[in-house]
């Protein structure tokens, strides 16, 4: 084979990459935006861009993984603004933050770990599980909140007016570490490589002497400690809190997934596809927001991105039929 032809079918292999075709599609967004409304290349709006996904953005990491592993957990959302009500409460009675921001995260990983335990040990489909759950959080959130609209009293304002190095709020650096830490932990750690694992086939990783349900339950005590640190910057930028507020953000973590090329199958998929994933994600909506898209539209479009997703992570199968 020449060297021309070797190099022709290494860009064929390239751009058959979701991650390159999903790279290419966010450059052409912009671009086409960007020639609409010259206010799109600013660096504030980037930066507001990166702010709204932020949260999105933290719970998606938790998603991805649980996903690659062969799980998925729809509760994220609740978890999430359970433990914002549980952090508001504290505040609302003058308990120290610091306190408040631990007693949050440590209650969103034991709601994970819960999840992980039920969908482990009963071997039931964690989709059911999950669902079931997320009413039960629901549930809990309004029994603490009793229903009300809570707020923080400004003592996160630390968190959401601060900017690293002058330029970047503090949102943007939980949300940057968060993803270079899963990246880290997936990619370079024995825990990564036997989540990819028992993704790809558990009854295999049972056999070569994996602890499968034990790597489940971290793996979701890890999604919800993930929802923990997401509601921290959830209320750093609101400076309140309903039991509500996490309405949605599961399917959003989802479809933001399965963008990035993270399938349900299990053991397939990156944390860099996945981050590519929600940065498409907040481009689109502020896309729509910046040229005026109707709420109704949008619900429409985001629906339909949806289903566009799940169809361009079946391709392989498509191909091989």
């Amino acid at each position: 084979m020449s060297e021309h032809q070797l190099s022709w079918r290494n860009s064929k292999e390239l751009f058959k990459n979701q991650k390159t075709i999903l790279l290419l599609i966010i450059i052409l967004v912009s671009i086409i935006v960007g020639s609409i409304n010259s206010n799109f290349f600013s660096i504030n709006n980037f930066i507001t861009i990166f702010q709204q996904i932020s949260v999105l953005g933290i719970l998606t990491m938790g998603m991805a993984l649980l996903l690659i592993s062969g799980g998925i957990d729809l509760s994220i959302g609740m978890i999430m603004a359970l433990c914002g009500v549980v952090i508001s409460k504290i505040i609302m009675a003058d308990g120290s933050v610091a306190i408040a921001v631990v007693v949050g995260i440590i209650v969103g990983t034991l709601c994970g770990l819960l999840n992980g335990i039920i969908v482990s040990k009963s071997k039931s489909m964690p989709l059911i599980i999950t669902l079931a759950m997320s009413s039960v959080y629901f549930g809990i959130a309004l029994i603490v909140s009793d229903g009300e609209f809570m707020n923080f009293k400004g003592k996160f304002e630390f968190i959401g007016r601060t900017k690293f190095l002058g330029i970047f709020p503090m949102t943007l650096v939980f949300l940057f570490a968060t993803v270079i830490i899963i990246f880290i932990l997936l990619n370079y750690t024995k825990y990564g490589r036997r989540m990819v694992a028992i993704g790809g086939n558990e009854e295999n990783a049972y056999l070569s002497g994996i602890n499968v349900d034990r790597f489940k339950i971290i793996t979701y005590g890890i999604g919800g400690l993930l929802a923990g640190i997401a509601s921290i910057v959830l209320v750093a930028r609101l400076d309140s809190i309903v039991a509500t507020a996490g309405t949605g953000y599961e399917l959003s973590a989802l479809m933001a997934a399965i963008i990035g090329g993270v399938t349900f199958e299990g053991g397939r998929g990156t944390i860099g596809g996945a981050f590519l994933g929600v940065i498409m994600t907040g481009l689109i909506a502020n896309a729509m927001t910046i040229l005026s898209v109707s709420s109704y539209l949008q619900t429409a479009i985001t629906g339909a991105i949806i289903v566009v997703a799940v169809v361009l992570s079946n391709l392989d199968k498509i191909r091989e039929k």
